[in-house]
């Protein structure tokens, strides 16, 4: 992210005002862009360059070509690392990653072995993302990134399956709405199973806590800045198990939040669009429209769910263990990276 960049001057946070929650579906819409995917490697190194610029004094205003570059460093480095986020798994690429994956999960007709390899599939794509995306400062061993996805595997499929085999049995129910409820049962198992892989492959980091950081004042800037030091520059307060908390319930509420229109609204649309002579006549476009549907609701989706949450999380030291009582920057405030 633009943060880990060298330069004593602090950027911007963004050109929105991420107070708001409009402010951050903006924020989060740059973020999520995926032309920022066919930035590359030169492109990324150019971005950093013209931040650096800024960072060091040489450009001494926001202009619309410095905002693109920010936009771009910030959709492909981690916050907490400062290296790129492997392609697949960035946020700019989390629509095309999960499209195949998404489309397969809400197949009309599913059976038991499609059904349980697909959602195999989405928790393995689960599991490399919210890897990827996690808050860096307490790593995660393999042996708990395994743990983590067969637990995850091994609920979503027992959903899936289960509630099919429920669904089948509902006989006092009529066939339209056996066949409305079936559709919707991957839902169940994407949300459940989504919130519960976020809490297993993030659960370290609420066992051992995160890092978190005074919020800096105006004035503690410009002292920094008179120093000759970065003017963003924070020393750890310690690790707090309650931000962490925090920080991975509100990481599994967003993707939560993510899942329910993508996994609801294209099957019922789809239900709705079976019935129409045009797509009775032409069985061969199911395919395309399901994928059509699925791709606008993902884009439309994915920016109002991760803005529900700032990505940095301000809030009191007091409401944090004792031993931060007191502690905090600005306004009693400490700072921390939620993950996204």
């Amino acid at each position: 992210m633009s943060a880990s960049l060298p330069g004593n001057r602090q950027l911007p946070e963004s050109q929105y005002d991420l107070s708001t929650y409009w402010g951050r579906v903006r924020q989060t819409a740059g973020i999520t862009d995926p032309r920022t995917l066919f930035v590359g490697k030169h492109g990324l190194e150019e971005a950093k360059k013209l931040l650096v610029r800024y960072k060091q004094g040489e450009i001494k205003d926001m202009t619309p070509q410095l905002w693109q570059a920010k936009k771009v460093v910030d959709s492909t480095l981690h916050p907490d690392t400062g290296e790129p986020v492997l392609l697949p798994f960035r946020m700019s690429c989390f629509v095309l990653s999960n499209l195949v994956v998404t489309a397969g999960m809400l197949t009309p007709g599913l059976k038991t072995t499609g059904t349980v390899l697909w959602q195999i599939t989405n928790q393995s794509l689960n599991v490399a993302i919210n890897y990827s995306n996690a808050n860096k400062s307490q790593p995660l061993s393999y042996s708990k990134i395994a743990q983590s996805y067969v637990l995850a595997v091994g609920a979503s499929c027992s959903v899936a399956v289960g509630l099919n085999a429920a669904v089948s049995h509902l006989k006092r129910f009529s066939p339209s709405t056996r066949l409305v409820l079936g559709r919707l049962v991957p839902f169940a198992a994407v949300a459940s199973a989504g919130a519960l892989n976020v809490f297993l492959m993030r659960g370290e980091e609420m066992r051992t806590g995160i890092d978190v950081f005074p919020v800096l004042s105006a004035a503690d800037r410009a002292q920094r800045a008179k120093e000759g030091r970065p003017e963003d520059e924070a020393q750890s307060l310690g690790k707090s198990r309650k931000a962490a908390t925090l920080a991975v319930s509100e990481t599994a509420a967003s993707r939560v939040f993510n899942s329910s229109p993508i996994m609801v609204v294209p099957p019922l649309l789809l239900v709705r669009l079976q019935r129409t002579d045009w797509l009775r006549r032409n069985p061969r476009y199911t395919t395309p429209v399901n994928l059509a549907l699925i791709l606008g609701m993902s884009y439309l989706a994915l920016p109002l769910a991760l803005a529900a949450f700032p990505q940095r999380q301000k809030i009191s030291a007091d409401s944090l263990e004792d031993e931060f009582h007191g502690g905090g920057g600005d306004g009693g405030l400490v700072v921390f990276n939620r993950g996204i």
